[in-house]
């Protein structure tokens, strides 16, 4: 079964942002932004991915990515 990887590090690190500033743009939790982050997650919904989206200037196809697991 494949998995999806979560890739916000790698786009929060392009764009410069740190996490309190994330968190205040988007109105979500430094504690919650950071399980998104680490992928300690199971489901976002797509008002948080819409805010997150718009902050970081980024398709969501930049933050998730699918991996086939063997």
């Amino acid at each position: 079964m494949g998995k999806i990887i979560v890739r916000l590090d790698r786009v929060m690190a392009d764009r410069k942002i740190g996490l309190n500033e994330l968190s205040e743009q988007v109105g979500v939790s430094n504690v919650n932004l950071s399980k998104l982050k680490n992928g300690h997650i199971s489901a976002i919904r797509f008002s948080t991915l819409i805010a997150i989206c718009e902050a970081l200037h980024c398709q969501p196809g930049d933050l998730l990515e699918f991996s086939e697991e063997n």
